[in-house]
């Protein structure tokens, strides 16, 4: 049984839902290092980053409007990131839209897992957890 993950990556533009989100993630105990970007572009920069180290990241809070970098444009960038042979990250969208249309979107992403309205909370993380880490001591 993995006792936890070995990263979490918290991309949101709004502090005030980073801080919430980690704080969280750290009350759960679930991740080893829980890393926050403000924007898509930041996050890509530190994921190669990470690839070239060999490190990989097992889950992903991906925002959609962000300035810089939007979650779309973070997605489409991120499947041209060499990553480590392996690796499956779960990338689950986390936003305050209301479109359907963004919604269906997301689902014909091969690499979004989920779509999920904010705020996050305990209950939807556990289950975001069981659904894609069924094995973590922490769910």
């Amino acid at each position: 049984m993995k006792q936890k993950l070995g990263s979490i990556l918290l991309i949101d533009d709004d502090a005030a839902t980073n801080f919430i989100n980690a704080h969280l993630l750290k009350k759960i105990d679930c991740a080893e290092d829980i890393t926050v970007k403000e924007n898509g572009q930041e996050a890509i920069d530190y994921l190669k980053q990470a690839c070239l180290e060999g490190k990989s990241t097992d889950l992903i809070f991906l925002d959609i409007n962000m300035p810089r970098m939007n979650g779309w444009e973070f997605l489409e960038a991120y499947t041209n990131i060499e990553h480590p042979e392996g690796e499956q990250t779960v990338i689950v969208m986390l936003t305050t839209s209301p479109l359907l249309e963004d919604q269906l979107k997301a689902n014909a992403i091969k690499v979004v897992a989920e779509f999920r309205n904010k705020p996050l909370n305990k209950e939807m993380l556990q289950g975001v957890l069981q659904r894609h880490f069924p094995s973590l001591a922490c769910v």
